[in-house]
Formats: C-alpha cells, sequence, structure tokens
C-alpha cells in the first residue's frame, strides 16, 4: 500500500472513532448532568528521504464540554444542580471523583450520598452528614445547607486545575489527573437538576458529516485497492 492509503486509513480510523463518540452523545442526551464530549483530531507530519513529506491523522485527545446544560426544577429535597462553573466532589474507593449530576440521597448513617452509595463531599473534604429529624432543608447559593436554623454543613464546588486533564470514568464521573481547586464562581441551586449539555440535533447534524467523510475515504480505498490488483494482474502476465 502507498503513503496515500495509510494516510487514508489514519484518517478513518479516527472518523470511526468520533462517530463513537457522537452515538455516545446522542444515547446520553436525556442523562442528568451528562458533560458532551468531543474529539480532537492532530496531524504528524514526517519528512521522508526519498520525496515528499508525509501526513498521517490521529484522532486520541478528548474534550470535555463545560457548557451549561438546562435546569429542571423537580422539587426534590435532595435534588441539586450547579449553574456555572464547578463540580461536586464524590468520594469513591478509588479516589476524589467529579459530577454535575446532583441527585442525590442520604444513606442509612445520615450522610448525604449519590445513588451509587458515593459519599458527597463538603467544601472540607469531609462527608455532610444530614440529621434524619433535620425537616425541610434549605440550601443558599454558596452550598451551604441547614435545617431549623442550624447549620449542617456546605456542599463542596470545585474544578480541575488542569481542565485538559479531566478524564470520563463511567457516564457521569469524572477523574481530574491533575488535581483539583475550588471553584468560587459557580452557584448552587436547590431542588433543581441539570440537564446534558447535549444538542441532540447538531449532534445528528455532524454524525452525517462524518458518516459521508467516511464514505468517500472508503470509496477511495476500494479504488485504490482495485487499482492495485489490476497492476498485480498486468504484471504476472508478462
Amino acid at each position: 500500500m502507498e503513503t496515500s492509503g495509510y494516510t487514508t486509513l489514519t484518517r478513518q480510523n479516527g472518523l470511526l472513532r468520533e462517530m463513537q463518540v457522537l452515538a455516545n452523545n446522542i444515547a446520553n442526551a436525556s442523562t442528568t448532568g451528562y458533560r458532551q464530549e468531543g474529539l480532537i483530531f492532530s496531524e504528524y507530519v514526517v519528512r521522508t528521504e526519498a520525496g515528499p513529506s508525509v501526513s498521517m491523522a490521529r484522532a486520541s485527545a478528548r474534550n470535555i464540554s463545560m457548557a451549561q446544560g438546562t435546569l429542571t426544577e423537580t422539587g426534590g429535597r435532595f435534588d441539586f444542580a450547579i449553574e456555572g462553573e464547578g463540580f461536586f466532589a464524590v468520594e469513591t474507593g478509588t479516589g476524589i471523583r467529579l459530577t454535575r449530576a446532583g441527585s442525590f440521597a442520604t444513606s442509612a448513617a445520615g450522610e448525604l450520598v449519590t445513588p451509587d452509595g458515593h459519599r458527597v463531599l463538603d467544601a472540607g473534604g469531609a462527608p455532610i452528614f444530614i440529621p434524619p429529624d433535620a425537616g425541610e432543608i434549605g440550601v443558599s447559593a454558596d452550598g451551604t445547607i441547614s435545617a431549623g436554623g442550624q447549620l449542617l454543613g456546605q456542599i463542596g464546588l470545585v474544578r480541575p486545575a488542569d481542565p485538559l486533564g479531566l478524564v470520563r470514568e463511567g457516564g457521569v464521573m469524572f477523574r481530574a489527573e491533575g488535581g483539583i481547586e475550588p471553584a468560587p464562581e459557580g452557584r448552587v441551586l436547590h431542588k433543581f437538576l441539570e440537564n446534558a449539555n447535549v444538542d441532540p440535533v447538531l449532534q445528528f447534524a455532524r454524525m452525517i458529516e462524518v458518516q459521508r467523510a467516511y464514505e468517500t475515504g472508503q470509496s477511495f480505498l476500494d479504488a485504490e485497492n482495485d487499482r492495485i490488483r489490476e497492476a498485480l494482474r498486468a504484471f504476472t502476465r508478462r
């Protein structure tokens, strides 16, 4: 296979991966707190001794969209949404993880937890305890939780110190490889949830573009294969 064939193959591989990312975004368009993902293409150019330089495309980096999702009022006692920047900090068996999905509950021990049982952390990195007899709770914009005039805790809002170091682990959980820091610009809304920040129409439109680009590349590879096969037949007939 000539250089053009290898170049097209790398492009096809990248387009296939982007199609998978787009399909995942569309599938999670109704998932609370889901962050849309995109694929970043990079180009590698190598100068050859025999002739012109060779360009190869690679799609390995993923970009997490920080755009605000629409907010829906639910009335849920332990439903929280973030307006602006920031994530909720959650304690898991593998370390602290970040999420924008704020549909929480209380455990048997009275701790604020995610649907999977992971403890939600306060501004100091400690679990948040809600007494069973707390009654109606109030939550201020900075995440401070109170009930009956008594302070119960403060939901911590954090952000990745390196936005490019945010790695998805599961649908709505992220790992911050560069560490975390406070997110002072974020606001907590009580009895609200944030919808996915996915625009299905734009995702479908992009999927059509990727599919057409993939079909064009496949047509080129098929034509290149036929050309090589014909050349081999002509060579063997001599």
